[in-house]
């Protein structure tokens, strides 16, 4: 098991965001490493967040919003509230990491080119050791790139870069 940081950050794993007309790419494997992620986390007694979006589509209550079922969502996990791709806009995310003492983090979620890849980068920015494992985030095909070709690219792009990309 890969070494973990002080804190687990989901992005958006929501049914709306992973589930619609279009399903973001492994799926299965995303749940099955994401929920051992959280089970390793949850063992050490460290945090897992839980970030979710709010928008037109995703309205919070509405089964578009919330958490997929398939994941372990523990007792303790604690949630914020987005409406933007950068987790901490508008936010009580440092808020929080800051009064837990939070100096790394392990991102993990969707959609790998907008709302990972900006809270990425605005977490590396505010000074955050950043961790990710390979494979643990997602997207949809786009015009220019197939999913898989998505994921690769911003790992590419991340690693060594903006964070660890653990195997």
């Amino acid at each position: 098991m890969a070494d973990l940081a002080d804190c687990l950050l989901v992005i958006d794993l929501q049914n709306g965001v992973c589930k619609s007309e279009q399903p973001v790419a492994r799926l299965n494997q995303l749940i099955k490493g994401v929920n051992a992620r959280i089970d390793a986390y949850q063992a050490e007694s460290r945090p897992i967040i839980f970030v979710q979006h709010n928008d037109e589509t995703l309205i919070a209550g509405q089964s578009t919003w919330q958490i997929m079922p398939e994941l372990n969502v523990p007792k303790t996990a604690i949630f914020v509230q987005k409406t933007h791709a950068d987790s901490f806009w508008q936010t009580n995310l440092q808020t929080l990491l800051s009064q837990m003492q939070i100096k790394s983090l392990e991102i993990c979620g969707a959609q790998t080119e907008y709302c990972v890849d900006t809270t990425i980068k605005v977490a590396h920015h505010l000074g955050y050791q950043l961790q990710m494992v390979a494979g643990l985030s997602t997207t949809t095909d786009n015009a220019y790139m197939t999913a898989e070709q998505t994921i690769a690219f911003y790992e590419n792009v991340w690693q060594n870069r903006f964070l660890e990309l653990l195997k």
